[in-house]
């Protein structure tokens, strides 16, 4: 399908069939909608009955490798939204990386009325910086918010990931022993890479519909 946005429109692919709750699942900075990652999680999430929806972002969409401003990037992600909301009752936010913190900014500083938001790997911390970005946009969203952290995550590290969500008013951690920035697992971990997404999926839909389910 085509989302049209300011700029031209990119490119959207929907899984699973339409139903009350949608999952509007966004790329990060490196790879698009149609990289492994993106279809394994999908398409388990569309196994469980919810209605999916990934996108590309413009520069992606465009072949560039350096992502928009972040502003260009809200702009997509919100017709993208839209685009889901129109066939859903109520959508929950889910990005990998930059596509969750953009996520977040449409709800936080755009008031976008998200159903709930998931953080697969939240960028805290940028590439080459030791600081962690600012987060005072999340505490505007009174939704929600689920994080999923790997222990070797060097962008998301755990204990500040924690730290963030213990300040906020309804959110949690998911903690992935020995997983990377995409919970990539060694082979000490004892688990495959595909049962560490099955299980993330699992645990994203549950929340769904405990926490985020209107």
């Amino acid at each position: 399908m085509q989302i049209h946005c300011d700029g031209g429109s990119v490119t959207g692919v929907e899984y699973g069939d339409p139903g009350p709750i949608g999952l509007l699942l966004a790329h990060g900075a490196g790879a698009g909608q149609a990289h492994p990652w993106m279809i394994t999680v999908a398409n388990g999430f569309a196994a469980l009955g919810l209605s999916v929806l990934t996108f590309n972002y413009r520069y992606t969409e465009n072949g560039r490798k350096s992502p928009d401003r972040l502003p260009v990037l809200i702009e997509v992600h919100r017709a993208a939204a839209d685009a889901l909301a129109a066939r859903c009752k109520s959508v929950v936010l889910a990005g990998k990386s930059m596509g969750g913190r953009v996520g977040s900014h449409l709800a936080g500083d755009e008031g976008w009325p998200a159903a709930g938001l998931v953080y697969y790997g939240y960028p805290l911390v940028a590439i080459g910086k030791t600081e962690p970005r600012p987060t005072d946009h999340l505490e505007r969203i009174a939704v929600p918010q689920l994080f999923f952290s790997g222990t070797r995550d060097r962008l998301g590290p755990t204990e500040m990931i924690k730290k963030v969500a213990g300040s906020l008013s309804n959110a949690s951690v998911v903690v992935v022993e020995d997983g990377d920035h995409s919970f990539k697992v060694p082979k000490r971990a004892g688990k495959s890479n595909e049962e560490v997404l099955a299980a993330i999926v699992g645990d994203t839909a549950a929340w769904i519909g405990e926490s985020a389910a209107i």
